[in-house]
């Protein structure tokens, strides 16, 4: 799979950001949170990530 950053809030390697692969999918890079009380299945995980993330995505006209 060949991933690009998309976008992100800072420079460095630990903030959020979302990546689009070759696949046509998107890869989420957040914090995950265990306060929720959501059932997920265990092949699958949830991230959180900042409302500005993807507000900057649009503002970039990336997505």
């Amino acid at each position: 799979m060949k991933v690009t950053k998309l976008v992100s809030t800072c420079d460095i390697k630990d903030c959020p950001t979302i990546y689009v692969t070759d696949r046509g999918t998107f890869l989420v890079q957040g914090e995950t949170p265990t306060d929720h009380g959501l059932e997920i299945p265990a092949h699958e995980t949830l991230v959180e990530i900042p409302m500005e993330l993807i507000q900057k995505a649009i503002r970039d006209d990336l997505l």
